[in-house]
C-alpha cells in the first residue's frame, strides 16, 4: 500500500533512483539488501510493472558494476559510506616513505648485539658480594679474628670427660655387652675338682661307685 506522497501514475521514476531513495530513507549504517529495497519500493511507488523483481535485480547489478552503488555483506549502500576503515594488518607496519631520515648514529658510541643484554654470572654476583661485605671486628689483642671454615663447628670439649679419658687410657678395653660367662665343661670341670673325696669303710676300702639309673630293690 503507497504513502499520500507516492508518484502518481505515469510519474514512476527510473529504477536507480528508486534504489538510491530507498537506501537514503532506510538510513541503515551496513547497508540495505535487496528484499528491504523491494519492499520499500513496493510501499511507497505505485503502479510498478509486473516484471518489478527482474528490473530491480538487472539495475542494482548495473549500478553495482558501474561504481554508483556499493556490495558489503549482501548489503548494497553509497560508495561514499561504504568506505571502511582499513584494518592494520599483522606484522611491523609499513614505513613511511615521506618521513624524515633518522638522526645519523654516532659512531665512536658502543654497538649493542642483538638480543637481551646478559646479566652478570653467578661467580660475579658473589665475588660482588664478598666484596662489599663488611670486615669483621678486630679482637682485644687487635688481630683480626680467624676465618670460619665450611662445614658444621666442632663442639667444645667436655673437661670431665677429658679427665676420665686420661684415667683409663693404660685399663684394657672391655668389648659392648655383658661379658662372656664360661663354657659348660669348665663348669663342669671345676665342679668335678672341688667335690669331697668319699669316706672310706670300716675295712679301709673306698666304697663301690654306683652306676648310673635306679639302684636295684633288696632282696
Amino acid at each position: 500500500m503507497a504513502n499520500d506522497d507516492s508518484p502518481k501514475s505515469g510519474d514512476l521514476p527510473p529504477y536507480p533512483e528508486m534504489i538510491l531513495a530507498a537506501i537514503e530513507a532506510l538510513d541503515d549504517k551496513s547497508g540495505s539488501n535487496k528484499a528491504a529495497i523491494s519492499t520499500y519500493i513496493e510501499e511507497n511507488y505505485e503502479n510498478l510493472p509486473s516484471a518489478h523483481a527482474s528490473l530491480l535485480t538487472a539495475n542494482l547489478a548495473s549500478m553495482k558494476e558501474g561504481g554508483k552503488l556499493a556490495f558489503v555483506k549482501n548489503n548494497y549502500l553509497k560508495p561514499d559510506a561504504a568506505a571502511p576503515t582499513p584494518k592494520r594488518g599483522r606484522g611491523r607496519p609499513r614505513k613511511d616513505p615521506n618521513a624524515p631520515p633518522p638522526p645519523p648514529k654516532d659512531p665512536s658510541a658502543p654497538k649493542r648485539g642483538r638480543g637481551r643484554p646478559a646479566g652478570k654470572s653467578p661467580a660475579a654476583k658473589k665475588a660482588k658480594v664478598v666484596k662489599e661485605a663488611k670486615p669483621a671486628p678486630a679482637d682485644a689483642s687487635g688481630s683480626a679474628p680467624a676465618k670460619r671454615g665450611r662445614g658444621r663447628p666442632p663442639k667444645a670439649k667436655d673437661p670431665v670427660a677429658e679427665a676420665v679419658a686420661k684415667a683409663t687410657s693404660g685399663m684394657p678395653k672391655s668389648g659392648r655387652g655383658r661379658p662372656a660367662g664360661k663354657s659348660p665343661a669348665a663348669k663342669k670341670a671345676k665342679v668335678v675338682k672341688e667335690a669331697k673325696p668319699a669316706p672310706a669303710d670300716a675295712s679301709g676300702s673306698a666304697p663301690a661307685k654306683r652306676g648310673r639309673g635306679r639302684p636295684p630293690k633288696a632282696k
